[in-house]
């Protein structure tokens, strides 16, 4: 019963236009296995201390899903990362999922 519930609001949300949609067809899964791996996080604590979290900053620079993606490109870019667009675009998915909530 609570996958079917999982499974209605995730329609129900896709359906609104809550998902912006160039995350339309993202792999949440992927993008969380990817930012574990590439330590993410660990790198955003040495930028701005803390608990890392400060780096997201909704009303701040990124400003929209596009820009959002754009700076994990730059992230994909500088570290030099090879990640795949597709893979990229994962990452950025579960940061607007957990962090910025862009809905366009």
């Amino acid at each position: 019963m609570r996958k079917l519930a999982f499974f209605l609001m995730a329609v129900v949300t896709s359906a609104s236009g809550e998902t912006p949609d160039v995350f339309r067809d993202a792999d949440l899964k992927l993008g969380e296995k990817l930012i574990a791996e590439n330590q993410c996080v660990a790198c955003h604590q040495q930028k701005v201390g803390g608990d890392g979290s400060a780096i997201y900053r909704p009303a701040g620079r990124i400003n929209s899903a596009g820009f959002l993606r754009g700076m994990v490109e730059r992230c994909n870019t500088e570290l030099n990362l090879s990640l795949f667009p597709e893979e990229v675009n994962a990452m950025a998915a579960v940061l607007n999922r957990d962090h910025y909530h862009f809905t366009k």
